[in-house]
Formats: C-alpha cells, structure tokens, sequence
C-alpha cells in the first residue's frame, strides 16, 4: 500500500446505485430550485449499528450562501452536517447510502483523499477548540501540514485569515501568546480563521455560537454574512433566530427526516408544512 492509498477514503458499505436528477421530485416544500449548488444529497440515509439517523434526504446546497439546518435536539442536524466531509466515518459501526456529490464528484469515492476533501470542506466545531498553542500557531497549522514552509507565505496567511475572520486588530501584538488565553468569542474566531487558511470552498458551522454571549454571537453572525462572499457556509442551529438573521436557506429536519427546504424568508414566514409551523411557532421542540 503507498502512503497515498493509506490516506483515501474507503467506499461505504451501501451505496444507492444511482443519484437523482432532482432533490425532492415535485414537492415545492423540498426544493428551493438551486439551479447551480455546489454539494448535492441524493437519498441520503444513515445507521448507527441499528438505528436509522437519517432517513432518505435529498437537497442542494446553494455556492457562496448561508443555509442552515434546525430542528429538535436529537433530529439528526449534525449528524448530517458531519456526512459533507465524512466525519461520521471516525465512528464505529456506521453505515450510509445514497449519495453526496461535491462540484460533481462522489464524495464516497475511493479515488478521493480525506485529507484533501476536508480541506476543501472545513469544520468549525460547537466549543471552540484552540489547539494549546500560539495564536500564531494555530492559524499556520492547516498550511503547514499541507507542505507551507515560507516564513512570509505564513506570515501572509495568517494575517490574512485573521484579518478575515475580524479577529486581527484584536490579537495583532498578541500572535506569540496562548491561544487558550484569548475569549471564548475570540477562540471560535480564531477556529474559524484556522479553518479558512486553507483555502476551504464550503465551511460546515456546528453551533459555533451557542456557548457564546449574546455580544459574541452577534460578531460571529457578521462574521458569517461577510464570510459567504467568499465561502459557502452551512451552519446547524438550535437558534431560530439565528437562522432567519444570517441564512439565505432553511432547511428543517426532525426524526431525520427533512420535512421542509427552502428560502429562509419562506420557510419561517409561511412554511408549507405543518411540521414545519408547529416547531417555529414552539408548539414543539
């Protein structure tokens, strides 16, 4: 085996032999009508050993937006989102079908290298999590495992995530110190400038905010508006507010299923599903 062969991901165990030419048929409340996305899930379900977490989803994931996943604790949110750049394979006994395409290409393929593809789709995690060292040191991690030795490309990349992810001016003069010495606001900045050093296309957002202050948030939603000019960002989110503030998408998920997808605007001023007007309405949840 060479040392490129030890580092591709292996295919899944089930696969759907074919992928659907649309997301959802002819249900409107399914298919927002994204004519050019970057990621498309195609009957898309998932097993943990013999329980089902994902049931049949099927959606396209706009370029250069915000679509966000709500829901219930429990409904399945994150486990999706963790499916984008195969995460879930870290777990024992999981088991998938169906299909996810990035820009066209499976992303269960064998011909494509883990460590490429999570490059191209970066994680910011719900606790903020800095690894222990400088601040400095965190942002030129991701380049420098992926062959960055320049001291002024570094330099170069760091400055520029920093200054990208809004957290520059405040840590400029502290580059050298501990990361785990800076706020809990400005650590998720900084995981999220650590994400886009790499030059990610989608960035996937786990509840970035949600051990935040209200102060916190509000800078991590701009954040996250001015992000999409450049990214494409899917965030899960037990916030509904949240969502109607920074998504351009909605999509609603419970039991694992996926019950509604659509314009944010839509979906929480006149969804088309029950389900759907019931949990933004707090009749559950």
């Amino acid at each position: 085996m060479t040392s490129s062969d030890s580092t591709r991901i292996p295919e899944p165990p089930e696969r759907l032999p074919d992928v659907a030419p649309s997301p959802a048929g002819t249900d409107p409340a399914l298919d927002p009508g994204i004519t050019d996305p970057i990621l498309s899930v195609r009957g898309l379900s998932l097993h943990y050993g013999t329980k089902q977490a994902l049931h049949d989803i099927s959606l396209d994931i706009p370029r250069n937006r915000i679509t966000a996943f709500i829901g219930p604790s429990g409904c399945g949110k994150s486990t999706f989102l963790r499916c984008f750049n195969r995460l879930n394979d870290l777990l024992d006994d999981v088991r998938i079908s169906g299909e996810i395409l990035f820009d066209g290409q499976s992303v269960f393929s064998p011909d494509i290298e883990i460590n490429a593809l999570r490059k191209r789709i970066g994680m910011v995690f719900q606790k903020s999590n800095p690894f222990p060292k400088s601040v400095y040191e965190n942002v030129a991690y991701g380049p420098r495992v992926h062959g960055v030795r320049s001291k002024r490309v570094l330099d170069e990349i760091v400055e520029r995530s920093l200054r990208a992810a809004a957290l520059w001016d405040e840590v400029k003069d502290r580059l050298g110190d501990s990361a785990l010495s800076l706020s809990g606001g400005q650590q998720q900045r900084l995981c999220i400038a650590r994400a886009i050093a790499v030059e990610p296309e989608v960035v996937l957002l786990d509840e970035p905010c949600s051990a935040l202050d209200p102060l916190a948030t509000a800078r991590i939603e701009e954040l996250m508006k001015d992000l999409k000019e450049s990214y494409t960002l899917v965030i899960v989110t037990h916030s509904m507010q949240q969502a109607s503030r920074v998504a351009d998408y909605t999509a609603f998920l419970y039991l694992g299923r996926l019950f509604e997808y659509g314009l944010s605007e839509q979906v929480f001023i006149k969804p088309r599903k029950k389900e759907t007007e019931d949990y933004i309405t707090g009749r559950f949840g």
